[in-house]
């Protein structure tokens, strides 16, 4: 069979690409060969397959993660209070029409309106422990090709919460529930100050009750969220910059989860949230400017605490300084006047851009290009291909088991299925499942923290003769040590790194 000779015809236009295709393929070659039970775990890999890139936004209560899924949706649309919504997990995706389903764990569905204010309505009319889970559908081009599951918070002193957590990380979740989170491809988890000792293993857990595949740089990014809040003077080298110091606690926090996620950055999910939503309005930037109006002695004191920027007495009302608190913090509002300092005549859309930028949104929207949409299709079909080996593990029948796993093997063996093949790799030692010298280990996860030809070979910023002859270099060199030096296991992972590089060699040689 061809490589793009879709037998599923009708929803090859929603695949994300020749890899999910291919997965597609097997799937619809394979279920007139299987039991009833493990043909209908297929037909839920065929329908995932055909649904975006889902991505599951995870982290512990407080962390902000509702107030970030605004922030990337651009509309203040999940609950950022504590309260019973918060509680569930969320589905956001692309809809025609603009409603919320409320699904009950039974299977019925019950349809609300958003509130005034286009949010999921703060009291849901109904009993939450009868619910699965909140199917919100929003006419917005973000989600036309991703969808984002807002999760419960991890480590809730609710009582009732920590047992919805718990089931959620057990996978002990009913049909519907599990369908609901289950189809989550990708984690984007959301970190404070702090990391936990025990983050690892409640990613590592989360991701195995999402897309039942351990978490890596392949499938998983974290945030540094908060980041404003950050104490510059405890950061060794920031140099009293608050920037700089969530810089560095990133990069820090980086080395604790890694090889779990492909990175952490720093963001602002307040500031994020007020811009992109349309919160921060031109009568707040008319606010800002009769503060940065204020002598210099008023500011400076003003801006030592949140008390004080309430509380002391100058000509713009409490009120309005409570909503400029609200919508920015004070870091957003020190950015801000520093920004009206240098310019003026700056209008509030230009003022809106700076406080955009000062929240770190763009880095992590580029992250989750670069990781995640751009792999959209291997991303989908490697974790389609993880669904399809477990039904095959769970099934009773060994001439099943020796049918799936054969028709996964020509799969892989195609040419074309090298992103898969090193999809897989990069999971194996990312899981420690495949042990590596670190050194290696830390060479062959670089492959899945960025597409990027120069940061994949280690060598960003360098000219590009450097980069191809390094990359024939260490081809050669994991070819060597794939006949030589490793274990069956190394050498499996050996062979795929290998071409992994002759690929980026061939490239980068066209570009000469």
């Amino acid at each position: 069979m061809a490589w793009h000779d879709l037998r599923v015809t009708a929803q090859a236009q929603q695949l994300a690409g020749p890899l999910s295709a291919a997965v597609a393929n097997l799937c619809a070659g394979l279920r007139s060969q299987v039991s009833p039970s493990t043909a209908a775990g297929f037909g839920e890999v065929l329908r995932r397959l055909s649904a975006p890139l889902q991505v599951a936004v995870a982290g512990r209560i407080k962390s902000g993660k509702s107030t970030l899924v605004n922030a990337l949706i651009g509309r203040r649309v999940a609950p950022t209070d504590v309260g019973e919504c918060t509680r569930l997990v969320t589905r956001f995706q692309y809809g025609t029409v603009d409603r919320v389903e409320v699904v009950f764990t039974d299977g019925r569905k019950q349809v609300l309106p958003f509130d005034a204010d286009g949010g999921i309505p703060a009291d849901l009319g109904v009993d939450v422990d009868e619910v699965s889970h909140i199917e919100a559908y929003l006419t917005n081009a973000v989600l036309r090709d991703l969808t984002v599951i807002d999760t419960p918070g991890l480590g809730s002193l609710d009582a009732a919460s920590v047992a919805r957590t718990e089931a959620l990380l057990g996978n002990e979740l009913d049909p519907v529930s599990r369908s609901a989170v289950a189809g989550a491809e990708a984690v984007l988890y959301v970190v404070t100050q702090g990391v936990r000792g025990d983050d690892q293993q409640a990613l590592a857990a989360f991701t195995a009750a999402t897309a039942s595949r351990e978490a890596g740089p392949v499938n998983a990014i974290a945030v540094l969220n908060k980041a404003d809040t950050i104490a510059a003077e405890t950061v060794e080298g920031a140099d009293g910059d608050t920037w700089r110091a969530a810089v560095l606690l990133a990069e820090r926090q980086a080395h604790t989860l890694k090889p779990r996620v492909a990175d952490v950055l720093p963001v602002i999910g307040l500031i994020a949230e007020s811009v992109e939503t349309g919160g921060f309005a031109s009568a707040d930037a008319d606010a800002l400017r009769k503060l940065a109006a204020l002598d210099d002695a008023t500011r400076e004191t003003m801006l030592i605490s949140a008390d004080l920027f309430v509380g002391w007495d100058c000509d713009v009302p409490v009120g309005v300084r409570t909503r400029l608190l609200e919508k920015l913090d004070l870091y957003g509002v020190r950015r801000a006047l520093a920004a009206i300092d240098a310019e003026p005549a700056i209008t509030a859309g230009a003022l809106r851009r700076v406080l955009l930028d000062a929240s770190g949104l763009d880095g992590v929207r580029g992250k989750l290009d670069a990781v995640f949409r751009s792999r959209a299709d291997g991303i989908k079909a490697a974790a389609a291909l993880a669904s399809v080996t477990a039904l095959a593990a769970a099934s009773g029948d060994p001439g099943e088991r020796r049918r799936v796993h054969d028709a996964i093997e020509v799969l892989l063996a195609k040419p074309e299925a090298h992103q898969l093949r090193l999809l897989e790799a990069l999971t194996l030692v990312a899981s420690g499942a495949v042990a590596m010298p670190a050194d290696l280990a830390e060479e062959v996860l670089r492959f899945g923290a960025s597409p990027d030809a120069a940061e994949q070979l280690g060598l960003r910023g360098r000219p590009t003769h450097e980069l191809v002859a390094h990359a024939l270099e260490r081809a050669g060199w994991w070819r060597s040590f794939a006949s030589f030096g490793a274990t069956p296991a190394q050498s499996r992972v050996a062979h795929v790194v290998h071409r992994a590089y002759f690929l980026i060699w061939q490239q980068l040689r066209g570009r000469r």
